[in-house]
């Protein structure tokens, strides 16, 4: 079958038929039956699924008469064979297109499936597209042609009715429709004109007013191609100048180029010292290690030391304490032979007569006294001698403490030497990374807009550069106009500010030397002192008196400019320590 032509026809409750079924050949169809019976029915149904209204078919006035009677919906499905040639849209529908119609006591409703039955589409457009593609006109007579327009056509005599008919069904009441709107249309688009028109009339008369002033403004014209000529002039004798600077630059070129050999040496040297510093370092290092060593190892022999000293004064205690007893006993003991001595006075005097044996028995009580006297001084003696080698020994202890002491001083002195060395080589690495970052809102305060500044080597440049910068509507260009070929300018050390604190200068780092001259030259960023905070830096710059300091700024971008009675003249020093570089 062909594309477009129908193969199935079911209809549910649709007028007279409660559930009909038919199958259609690819050619002539012929459906037969009784009056009454229904065959109308089916072409009503046909042009009411193709969306015929109910009052164009003739046969009910609205879609819910075509309802069966006693039923509460009827459907129409029509299934349209979309295989062959000119077929439509066959990827969303594929071989067939089933036109389903339901309709209900309070409305309608048309869907669209593909050949599995899955919904495709509902819109009313979507079957005009459908019907338009497949030419298929439920309302032209020559495609569908009821029993009631064949009776209308057969019956009328009237020439006039014939026409409309075939006015109709040839399409050209459609066209002659279409015409007239077409004509409406244009009416409305007419006055739509007009009204323009009218509005723009006041436009016209201003665009006349402006090709006056455009004429005036030839003459304009014609002085600004004259000033463009005089500043074509004025920029080539600029070139001349240009040129002849650059003459002398290269001549002072040459005479740098002179100079390379013995900055290289220069540099050689440096390199040198580099590596020297380097084998000190290591050395450093090597060094730090065994006094940490040493160090330790002393500090355990102070440990011991300590120990040995308590130890010492706890014996000095205790042999104190024996000797003070030592001297209760020996001082009783001579109170003792004193009142002997006395009493044996006594007794000779008074009792001379005594008998031998008695006075026997007191020489031997008076020898017994003198045992135990010398005894008591044998142990004074023997305390007094422990004791004088007791001090001795704590002194050479406390002597050896107090050397070992020095020497743990001297290691740390030496150590912390060492560690700030270390420090130092470590910081002169690092240093220069951390201070832009640390510095960065000081920096962009003491430089300002030289930050967006351009440097260039020649007018030339410049020129250019402006012309660039006007394309893209940059306005308050700054331009540097350089010598490149400069080396980086040497400052003497007497024309610093001598001060410990960082300089704008020390703290920026770039390849280009000319950067860094400019920044001497324009800004003078040696000059310029940074510092931590206000305390600092109103002491640096108000209290100290320091020379050759210019500005001073704190870490978060505060600015304090520095009034000295007697002001030093440094630019003028800065210009010829340059001169003479030149020379």
């Amino acid at each position: 079958m062909a594309a477009g032509t129908i193969s199935r026809i079911r209809l549910e409750n649709f007028m007279c038929h409660s559930s009909l079924h038919i199958e259609l050949d690819q050619h002539v169809n012929f459906i037969t039956g009784q009056n009454g019976s229904g065959k109308s029915a089916i072409l009503t149904a046909l042009c009411v699924a193709f969306g015929c209204r109910a009052k164009n078919t003739q046969r009910a006035a609205s879609l819910k008469d075509f309802i069966k009677t006693g039923c509460s919906y009827a459907a129409i499905t029509v299934d349209i064979n979309n295989h062959g040639e000119d077929v439509f849209k066959p990827e969303v529908y594929g071989d067939t297109i089933i036109l389903e119609r339901r309709i209900t006591e309070s409305a309608g409703s048309t869907i669209l499936k593909d050949q599995h039955g899955r919904k495709v589409a509902h819109r009313k457009d979507d079957l005009n597209e459908i019907i338009e593609h497949f030419n298929i006109e439920v309302d032209n007579p020559c495609v569908i042609m009821s029993q009631d327009k064949s009776r209308e056509f057969l019956h009328s005599g009237n020439d006039k009715d014939k026409f409309k008919f075939f006015f109709k069904a040839t399409l050209l009441q459609q066209v002659n429709d279409l015409l007239a709107t077409i004509r409406d249309n244009l009416n409305i688009v007419d006055s739509i004109v007009e009204d323009l028109e009218a509005s723009i009339r006041p436009a016209l008369r201003e665009l006349d007013e402006i090709q006056e002033k455009i004429k005036n403004m030839e003459h304009i014209e014609e002085i600004a191609h004259e000033i463009e000529n005089l500043k074509k002039k004025l920029a080539w004798s600029w070139v001349y100048d240009v040129d002849k600077k650059i003459g002398e630059q290269e001549e002072t070129l040459e005479k740098l180029k002179e100079r390379i050999p013995a900055c290289q040496e220069r540099i050689d040297r440096n390199t040198a010292i580099i590596e020297e510093l380097r084998k000190e370092f290591i050395v450093k290092t090597e060094n730090f290690k065994s006094f940490s060593e040493k160090t330790q190892e002393a500090r355990r022999m102070k440990e011991k030391m300590d120990h040995d000293i308590r130890e010492a004064v706890k014996l000095k205690m205790d042999l104190e304490k024996e000797h003070a007893r030592g001297r209760q006993v020996l001082n009783k003991m001579n109170a003792r032979v004193r009142q002997l001595e006395e009493q044996v006075n006594e007794f000779e005097l008074q009792h001379m007569q005594q008998t031998q044996a008695e006075v026997s028995q007191v020489e031997d009580s008076i020898r017994e006294l003198q045992q135990e006297i010398n005894s008591a001084h044998l142990n004074a003696t023997r305390l007094n001698e422990e004791e004088k080698k007791s001090s001795e020994e704590l002194r050479g202890i406390i002597k050896n403490i107090s050397d070992i002491g020095k020497e743990i001083e001297d290691d740390g002195c030496r150590i912390n030497q060492l560690k700030s060395q270390i420090d130092d080589l470590r910081r002169r690495q690092h240093d220069k990374q951390l201070a832009s970052d640390f510095w960065s809102i000081a920096i962009e305060c003491a430089l300002g807009s030289f930050l967006d500044a351009f440097i260039v080597s020649c007018h030339k440049d410049l020129l250019v550069l402006r012309e660039c910068a006007k394309e893209v509507n940059y306005r308050n260009l700054q331009i540097i106009i350089y010598d490149f070929a400069k080396p980086r300018v040497q400052i003497p050390c007497h024309l610093l500010p001598s001060t410990p604190h960082p300089t704008v200068l020390s703290v920026i780092h770039s390849e280009l030397p000319t950067i860094l001259n400019v920044l001497v030259d324009q800004r003078h960023a040696e000059r310029q002192v940074l510092v931590r905070d206000d305390e600092m830096g109103m002491s640096v710059a108000f209290d100290q008196r320091i020379r050759n300091l210019k500005e001073v700024y704190t870490s978060d971008g505060c600015k304090m400019t520095v009034v000295l009675q007697k002001q030093i003249n440094y630019q003028e020093q800065v210009s010829n320590h340059f001169i003479n570089l030149e020379k």
